[in-house]
């Protein structure tokens, strides 16, 4: 099974990134900004339209304050298995760091997936740049 971790330093406080990521249907106006075009939310659910034209349903397996820990996963013909987590943690009073990590099958489009966290990555440092605290 591929597992793709990203760590990702953010200049904005914990609290408010954590409150973008388990705002679950706000991808395009909170947390990924040009890297998700459209969020539907269907029930436990988002159908999320990529910049390149892709749809995924996500499914929200669990949202945990306490832990600033979301876990979703996507279950269709392509993948096998794919379980996402997201966590924020606290880097002092103006920075933290988000931790997200994907394990998938078949591991063949791992290489696709990772390519498409590192835009994600880019999107989350422009809907946080440093004067967001």
């Amino acid at each position: 099974m591929a597992s793709i971790h990203n760590d990702v330093p953010l200049n904005a406080p914990a609290h408010k990134v954590w409150d973008a990521v388990r705002d679950f249907g706000a991808l395009p106006e909170r947390l990924v900004p040009g890297f998700v075009t459209k969020c539907q939310l269907d029930g436990d659910a988002r159908i999320v339209t990529f910049a390149n034209g892709s749809v995924a349903r996500e499914t929200l397996i669990d949202c945990n304050d306490a832990r600033q820990r979301l876990v979703y996963a996507i279950n269709n013909e392509r993948l096998k298995h794919y379980s996402a987590s997201v966590q924020v943690i606290a880097d002092g009073e103006t920075k933290c760091r988000l931790l997200w990590t994907i394990d998938m099958l078949p591991n063949e489009l791992a290489p696709y997936v990772e390519g498409q966290t590192k835009e994600a990555v880019i999107a989350m440092h422009k809907a946080f740049p440093p004067s967001a605290g």
